[in-house]
């Protein structure tokens, strides 16, 4: 049984990005010709041929003149299978942030590291030297396969984890771009292989199974149009979401026997976070349960269901091109059934898994071989010497002294691995020594907390993120203590544009940028990551954020169940409750004297012109009722 191609009408409709990879020579053109050119940038065409190298061309809009020509400068990053940093691409790493870079490193959500602020005369030597060190970026970015994500925790006594790890590692390496246009262009033709590919895989990515693949050519896998869109996987254990397992394209649940012995892998696919402001077209899509495969078929299964997505995703509006709404369009079934295709029989029923919660492992845990592994949170990923808080220098002397290798958390967080007991304190007091706080004394606001890197850098964002979580934490944190929440805390993510690579649409409380200085607020995501959030305020600006929080958290505070989170909660009760409880809500100044009842065609005018005025409701019902209690009070002095 060989799957059936798409249409030839389907082969038509491609978008313009299409046709810059048919034409780049499997991803030479026109990056080999551009770099050589004596410019600070790439073309458009160059821009998006270079992002499957690994790199996006930016520039600092701190630093914009009118009239003036953009500061261009590009951002690296690094392609990290399960988080795995050896120590030698660590220091590399580190030395080019402060040779080439802005001199900070910062820890992605996808377990990898950026580099931002190397110029385009800088871009070659700095991706030779990562790759020379055990490193790569070939397929951070681009329309492939991006960095393969597993439970970071290196326990070597839990048979699970060291699979998860392991087969993060293949599945990386069976979609990684075969093409030789990377060595070619920024290695001069050497081959650098940091570690040898299992058999098993290269066998796999040669063998056409019902049409997986493409014979004879440089990609096998990918062909000349490589994938529609990006595309995200993770390996992880039964009951570990730290991954967050259900924003990925495609998710394999390790199944063991008894013994710790693998059978195989339970599948989930069509996870997908980015949307579009007003394009309700675009949306977060958690993923689905298809099926189950043995050990002996994973790498077909895995092939079949990339094919599916290669062959049938949408080429034309790149909106539409994640497998997200490939399976949102033909529903499970039918996807499904196009996946068992390519895979050459039916996949097996989904087997049973225990509920999933989030784990950051930060602190001292032992690995289970006498040896510890230490989590270590950083804010926002951001790895930097500022003042008396000197991380970057911190991790750097750890590293060099006792040659730790490091893995990259999904929350941005890092693990020092292999800590044999007689080296703990030594860490300890080097950390205290350079201001790294230990993990007991960080606010869990801080602690569950991700925000993007949004302004200056990113081209897309449209407010900022990573530079105002800090202060949007603490006003949250002086508002809940005020309000006898102290001991309280729930997940909060920030992105500065509505393409989620914080990933707040599976927070409890998202703000997702939407202008200037304004967010749309997210609400009722799970604290384990298991439900979606939905909108509850569209355009919250910055400064209103204590009068649209504390209605909500009063709300939670006296009418929560035992042990509930806020998130939970949100969903528990609805939006309409959240939305009544906040329309007539009066701060505890006036709610002493005075009680008002909001009707409901009055609470739907308050609704409208709040959006007519772009406010948040909270903002606009606290107006109406102080108008209110102005009117009574000059009326009775009448």
């Amino acid at each position: 049984m060989v799957a059936s191609p798409p249409s030839a009408d389907a082969a038509l409709k491609r978008s313009k990005i299409e046709t810059l990879k048919e034409q780049s020579q499997h991803l030479r053109e026109p990056v080999a010709t551009e770099l050589l050119e004596p410019t600070n940038r790439f073309s458009e065409e160059g821009v998006q041929i270079l992002k499957f190298h690994g790199s996006y061309q930016q520039d600092n809009r701190d630093n914009r003149v009118k009239g003036q020509e953009k500061d261009y400068q590009f951002m690296l990053r690094t392609r990290s299978p399960a988080g795995y940093i050896p120590p030698q691409l660590y220091l590399t790493l580190d030395r080019l942030a402060d040779e080439y870079g802005n001199h900070t490193l910062r820890a992605t959500t996808r377990q990898g590291f950026q580099l931002h602020g190397i110029l385009k005369k800088n871009l070659k030597a700095a991706i030779a030297a990562i790759v020379r060190n055990m490193g790569s970026t070939l397929g951070a970015c681009g329309d492939l396969n991006r960095n393969v994500m597993a439970p970071p925790a290196p326990f070597r006594d839990r048979p699970e984890y060291t699979l998860a790890y392991e087969y993060a590692h293949r599945i990386a390496d069976l979609l990684t771009p075969q093409t030789g246009a990377y060595y070619e262009i920024w290695l001069d033709g050497e081959k650098v292989i940091s570690a040898e590919e299992h058999p098993e895989v290269k066998a796999a990515r040669q063998r056409n199974s019902n049409g997986t693949i493409f014979p004879n050519n440089e990609e096998p896998i990918y062909g000349d149009h490589y994938m529609p869109r990006k595309f995200k996987c993770c390996v992880t254990v039964p009951g570990d979401n730290s991954v967050d397992l259900f924003s990925q394209d495609l998710t394999l649940v390790v199944i063991t026997d008894p013994q710790g012995q693998l059978e195989g892998f339970n599948i989930y696919a069509g996870g997908g976070l980015g949307r579009t402001h007003n394009k309700e077209e675009t949306f977060a899509r958690m993923a689905d349960e298809i099926g189950f495969v043995r050990a002996a078929d994973v790498y077909e299964a895995v092939k079949a269901i990339v094919a599916t997505q290669r062959d049938y995703g949408d080429r034309y509006n790149r909106r539409h091109a994640r497998l997200k709404y490939l399976i949102h369009d033909w529903g499970v079934e039918k996807f499904k059934a196009k996946v068992e295709e390519y895979f050459g029989k039916p996949l097996e029923p989904f087997r049973p898994l225990p509920p999933w919660r989030y784990q950051d492992f930060l602190g001292w845990h032992p690995q289970g071989d006498g040896k510890f592994f230490y989590g270590l949170s950083i804010a926002n990923g951001r790895i930097l010497d500022r003042g008396n808080f000197k991380l970057k220098s911190a991790l750097r002397k750890i590293v060099e002294d006792f040659h730790l290798p490091l893995r990259v958390t999904p929350h941005q967080n890092l693990l020092l691995c292999d800590v044999s007991p007689e080296q703990q304190a030594a860490i300890q007091h080097l950390l205290e020594q350079h201001g790294v706080r230990d993990v007991s004394t960080i606010d869990p606001l801080e602690r569950y907390s991700m925000a993007c890197p949004a302004l200056p850098t990113c081209g897309l964002a449209i407010t900022e993120s990573e530079r105002a979580m800090p202060g949007v934490l603490e006003r949250i944190r002086r508002l809940m203590d005020r309000l006898g929440l102290k001991d309280e805390h729930f997940v909060i993510r920030m992105t500065g544009c509505p393409n989620g690579c914080a990933r707040p649409y599976l927070a409890e409380l998202g703000f997702v940028g939407i202008v200037p200085g304004a967010y749309q607020i997210w609400l009722g995501g799970s604290p384990d990551q298991t439900r979606l959030a939905e909108v509850y305020i569209e355009r919250l600006p910055i400064a209103e954020l204590e009068t649209a929080l504390e209605p909500l958290l009063v709300f939670y505070r006296d009418r929560r169940q035992r042990g509930e989170s806020f998130g939970d909660f949100c969903h528990r009760v609805g939006f309409a409750a959240l939305r009544q409880f906040a329309a007539n809500y009066v701060p505890p100044a006036t709610t002493k004297r005075y009680r008002v009842d909001v009707r409901a065609d009055q609470y739907q005018q308050l609704k409208e012109l709040a959006a007519a005025q772009g406010r948040s409701l909270a903002a606009v019902t606290r107006e109406a009722i102080q108008h209110y209690l102005e009117q009574s009070r000059q009326n009775k002095q009448g």
